[in-house]
């Protein structure tokens, strides 16, 4: 127990010092990461109210970025102290999994900003603007940016999620087929969490690509999880 503790110990110390470094970087890029965030608000005008509501806003940036940079040490010295309870073959799968689970939710991150926010933004920033004038505060901006783009990352994790859960024979492929009508009800629940508004259009461009991520899913498992093959039925007076 004592060697695990400190094995325990040390990779957490790894990972906070990539967390740290991480968020020093990104100190030096702060206003540029800035600038990415607010394009797609089309150029309205952010406002602060606080005195401490811009600087607390620039730390919780970079502070945010410092732990994406850093979640991928973080996910290798996990996958590291669980290794040896594991068996050779669930050792395969996560290893070869890790690699698509970055690429994943950094292309769910991408998705998000190139073709949600845009259209969410647009909606959201000139709604009603002929009744008042907006005044968007940067932190609130910045809380709902950067929730948005984090969800949508991790919603793209589910066809992976779906083809580990078929290849440790937790669930079959055909089990996720007659999920179906359920998946399509969660992928709108899904969309009206994540986005900040309850407008059907927003809804529907997170819930369609869920769906579709759900398919993938379903195929994957078909594919690379097929269901073993039942054995030959023993003959009769063997």
């Amino acid at each position: 127990l004592g060697q695990h503790l400190e094995e325990l110990r040390r990779r957490l110390v790894v990972a906070a010092l990539a967390f740290a470094l991480g968020t020093g970087l990104m100190f030096a890029i702060t206003p540029r990461v800035f600038d990415l965030l607010l394009r797609p608000a089309g150029g309205v005008q952010m406002v602060f109210i606080d005195v401490t509501e811009m600087l607390s806003t620039y730390f919780r940036v970079a502070i945010m970025g410092g732990f994406i940079l850093g979640l991928p040490v973080f996910l290798y010295e996990l996958v590291m102290f669980v290794a040896p309870g594991l068996t050779g073959r669930e050792k395969r799968y996560l290893y070869s999994m890790l690699p698509s689970a970055t690429v994943l939710f950094v292309g769910g991150m991408l998705f998000s900003y190139f073709v949600f926010l845009p259209t969410a933004m647009r909606f959201l920033l000139h709604f009603g603007e002929d009744i008042a004038t907006p005044q968007i505060r940067i932190s609130n901006y910045v809380s709902v940016i950067t929730r948005l783009m984090l969800g949508t990352g991790a919603v793209f994790e589910t066809p992976l999620v779906m083809l580990f859960m078929a290849k440790m024979g937790i669930v079959s492929y055909r089990t996720f087929a007659r999920g179906r009508r359920w998946a399509v009800v969660l992928a709108f629940v899904l969309g009206a969490f994540i986005t900040p508004t309850m407008d059907p259009v927003n809804q529907t461009l997170i819930a369609v690509p869920v769906i579709l991520l759900y398919e993938m899913g379903i195929w994957l498992a078909r594919l690379l999880a097929p269901l073993p093959k039942p054995e030959p039925a023993e003959s009769k007076g063997s």
